[in-house]
């Protein structure tokens, strides 16, 4: 079982930055996908971005050049830069590893709002 902790989340003022970080408890394959997902109240759970390597990358049309998604290995560690914040964004971010681990990060709230 590996265990993910996020870091990171708080309240910001539109336009404002902040980043995410997420610590898997053990080693991942560099080939695990590792991704951020985030749910506002009183909507689904949806998908920010997702990273296996720098060449494999996916984000949202609502945050595409917003927010940048990386990872290092050897810290077992994914990111997640959130720059321009909007209300919108508003959300649990949540973090996500994928097979074989299946595993989600107990979440982190961000606020933005003035």
């Amino acid at each position: 079982q590996v265990q993910l902790v996020e870091s990171g989340g708080g309240l910001v003022q539109p336009g404002g930055s902040l980043r995410l970080s997420c610590a898997a408890s053990k080693s991942i394959f560099s080939s695990t996908v590792m991704g951020w997902y985030r749910q506002a109240p009183g909507k689904q759970r949806e998908l920010v971005a997702t990273i296996v390597n720098i060449g494999s990358i996916t984000y949202a049309d609502s945050v595409k050049g917003r927010f940048t998604i990386s990872r290092d290995n050897a810290k077992n560690t994914v990111y997640l830069q959130m720059n321009s914040l909007k209300p919108e964004d508003t959300a649990v971010y949540y973090c996500n590893v994928g097979a074989p681990f299946r595993s989600w990060g107990q979440g982190t709230q961000v606020t933005v709002s003035s």
